[in-house]
């Protein structure tokens, strides 16, 4: 597949993306807009932005002409460029989006019967280095500004023509998962201001339920997750036993499992009704056997909860192989028995490498072939 050349094109003024109202507002006052209507007026954007999905100020219609002319001049409404899209035999969509300074990320979009899961990035490579996951093998580039997480969503939003937002009808974007490129609680501030945008009831409206954070296990964050932002928490657990998970999920080192736990425990709004997810990818011969389940079972013992079991999705040189079918009914009996759920994730978007633990942009394969010197 041909490739275009990376980052989106430069546009002149700030880019109104992924503002606060507060934010918005400022800079329609830097632009020549009157203190006194510029929140008014940055009312009347957020709605063109999060409703309706315009990246042009000429179709605002609530907005007076010379205004819009005059904001086209001095500002600018961003989205990430999509270098590359894909689509998978099962209906699985992946995109490639470059941001302005070339560096790239992946966004998966997973439609199912009963919803339409987006998988976001939080960073352009990953801080973390877990073994079974491709995108541990990327070094860290930098953290995504909110801009750019949010930009996710919408590029995904034109792509499938789902403007403006949906009121009654069902969503083909239902629900958010913080599962793609990157560990989100070490790029929190961002994070949360992009996800507050698109839980804004005057906007995308996406309620909080709908929203799932996953994390490695940075504990001091998880609480100030729950308290700020109320989304679901979902934990990447992977191993019963520290010396194990070490290997896997090398932050086990600075925070091992007893302490994860019982970050989980304190964590708010947890409840049978908000239950949280611990990830539990399921590697022969390393986290499978019975005896790995029974101590799953003993360890989140008391903490509503529920297990995603999911089958090791392999990728070119990967050191870990699946676990077989029957450890892993063996393993999901183990945890159903003892009250929790225990669903096997089917492993959607293989053929575009784009399922769970796959996702791997190489901006830094990309940074290197646009900065090399020209053939002589």
């Amino acid at each position: 597949m041909t490739e275009a050349p990376a980052g989106a094109a430069p546009a002149a003024g700030a880019d109104l993306t992924g503002l606060t109202r507060d934010e918005l507002a400022a800079e329609l006052v830097a632009v020549g807009v009157p203190s006194a209507e510029a929140r008014m007026r940055a009312g009347q954007l957020w709605h063109w932005l999060y409703f309706h999905g315009l990246t042009d100020f000429a179709g605002m219609s609530t907005i007076a002409k010379p205004l819009r002319q005059q904001l086209a001049e001095r500002l600018h409404i961003g989205r990430p460029r999509i270098l590359r899209r894909q689509l998978s035999a099962d209906g699985t969509r992946k995109w490639l989006l470059a941001f302005a300074d070339g560096n790239l990320a992946e966004t998966v979009y997973i439609p199912e019967e009963d919803r339409g899961t987006l998988c976001v990035s939080s960073q352009v490579g990953c801080t973390l280095t877990c073994k079974f996951c491709h995108t541990g093998t990327q070094k860290l580039v930098r953290n995504l500004i909110a801009a750019e997480i949010l930009g996710q969503f919408l590029v995904a939003r034109d792509e499938l023509g789902e403007w403006p937002t949906p009121t009654g009808e069902r969503r083909l974007i239902s629900n958010i998962v913080m599962m793609g490129m990157g560990e989100p609680l070490y790029n929190f501030e961002a994070v949360a201001k992009a996800l507050r945008i698109v839980m804004d009831e005057r906007g995308i409206a996406l309620s909080r339920r709908r929203i799932t954070l996953s994390t490695s296990g940075v504990v001091p964050m998880i609480e100030r997750c729950g308290s700020e932002l109320g989304v679901q928490l979902a934990i990447s657990l992977h191993a019963v036993r520290d010396e194990v998970r070490d290997e896997l999920v090398p932050l086990n080192r600075k925070y091992p499992i007893a302490e994860l736990l019982a970050a989980c425990r304190r964590y708010p709004r947890a409840s049978n009704a908000r239950r949280i997810t611990f990830e539990y990818v399921m590697l022969q011969g390393v986290n499978d056997s019975e005896a790995d389940a029974r101590e799953l079972v003993r360890l989140i013992r008391g903490i509503p909860a529920k297990v995603n079991l999911i089958p090791f999705n392999p990728w070119p040189g990967a050191p870990y192989r699946c676990s077989g079918p029957t450890a892993i009914e063996r393993f999901a009996a183990i945890v159903n028995r003892a009250g929790y759920s225990s669903p096997v994730r089917t492993p959607r978007g293989r053929d575009i490498m784009a399922a769970c633990g796959q996702l791997k942009s190489d901006s830094e394969r990309q940074r290197r072939r646009q900065t090399a010197p020209a053939p002589a």
